[in-house]
Parts: C-alpha cells; structure tokens; sequence
C-alpha cells in the first residue's frame, strides 16, 4: 500500500515512521518548505497534515484525483458542510479526526455517556478546558469542539470551553461536571504525537478501497483488525 502525505512538519515525519513500521511506503511528498517527491497519483490514500488554510484546497485537489484521503489537520470545521459536497460529488473515501489517538477517541464515548447521566441533575454543570503549546494556531482544539459537540447534544444547550496557548505545554484535555457539593473532571494529556500518527495510517489501512465520509470516531471500533 502507498501513501502520500501533504504536509511534511514533525507530523508528517511521524506518520511516514508509523507508516513505514506497518509495512507501507510513503511515496509521495508535497511540502511547501521541504518540497515535494513522487507522484500522488500513484498512491493509494492521501494523509493531510498541514495548514489549516490549506486543506480545502488539499481536499479539492485529492478528490479531483479520484483518491482516498485521511485529514489530521484541524480549524476548517465551519466548512464541513463543502467538504462533505466534495466527497460526494467524487465519490471518494474519507476520513477526517479531531484527533486519532485512541485515549481521546474513547474519551468522546465517555464524554457522551458521562453527559447524559449528568444531564438528569442541575445541581451540575458541564465545562470543558483544553491547553496546548504556544505554536498550535486554532483555539479551541478540533477535540473541544468535538467534546463540546458530545456535551451539547445530551443538554441542548450551550456548554464552555476555555483555551489556553503558552510555553510547550502538551494536548491536554478536560471535561467534568461542577457543583457546589463535587467536581468530577476527565482528563485525557497526550504524551507524544506517536499515538496521532498511528491512527492516522491505521485509518488509511481502513478507508483504503472504501467511499463515502466518516469521522475517525465513527470507525475506531473497527480498528483492532487494522493493528490499532
């Protein structure tokens, strides 16, 4: 199986080792800074990791192309809608994630669960608090918004989220439920982005011969039998 990858930074790296120890060949590399190699056309599945001013562009131009694509890249969500346009209209498979580490994608099953028992009491409320790194560009984080998503569809209402940008802070992630009796909070912290990349070629290894549009959390139940 041979992958491309759009976007050549520290996660693109991560995903080309990833994908190199599940027996699969990077063979196409399109960077702005480190310059491109191979044809993409001779790929089986795209991996976006880059800018998110570039991925509707990136999306556009694989499913021109008549490939599969897996987007790790995060802060295009207001255009969901497009994107989700493009995949049909070319029929491609496509699988998009807030975040592909496991920890995370169980924390969205939780979140959803946790919402719904706690939902039957106002003496608690929902919050949600995420911190990163001064260098990550979107706030909120694609998995708070995610988590946010959860919450919100047990409580039909709105439920904050609190940002935080600073030093080398690493993806931190908390949901709980506040009262002035108890607090119960959840926190996922990602130690290194080794679990993102192998997702991320586990996901490619799934939606490779596949159409249609999916969200990572959608199909990480299916995972196991893809060395996830």
């Amino acid at each position: 199986m041979k992958i491309a990858l759009l976007g050549y930074g520290k996660m693109g790296r991560m995903v080309e080792a990833a994908a190199s120890r599940q027996n699969m060949e990077v063979a196409c590399i399109i960077d702005p800074v480190a310059g491109a190699r191979g044809r993409m056309q001779d790929c089986d599945v795209v991996i976006d990791f880059s800018e998110p001013a570039a991925v509707i562009d990136n999306i556009a131009m694989v499913a021109a192309a008549g490939l599969a694509m897996v987007v790790g890249t995060t802060g295009w969500y207001d255009r969901i809608a497009e994107v989700r346009r493009i995949v049909d209209e070319k029929q491609i498979g496509f699988v998009y994630g807030s975040n592909f580490s496991i920890g995370v994608n169980l924390m969205f099953k939780i979140a959803r669960y946790s919402a719904r028992l706690f939902s039957r009491f106002p003496s608690h409320e929902p919050f949600i608090t995420e911190a990163h790194h001064q260098f990550k560009k979107d706030a909120p984080s694609g998995t708070a918004i995610f988590l946010k998503r959860e919450v919100e569809a047990e409580y039909n209402r709105d439920v904050p989220v609190a940002s935080l940008r600073a030093g080398f802070i690493p993806g931190t992630h908390s949901m709980g439920f506040d009262s002035e009796a108890d607090s119960l909070t959840i926190t996922h912290t990602a130690r290194s982005r080794a679990g993102f990349a192998e997702g991320a070629v586990a996901a490619a290894r799934w939606i490779a011969g596949r159409q249609g549009f999916y969200e990572f959390s959608e199909i990480i139940d299916e995972m196991g039998d893809f060395g996830f």
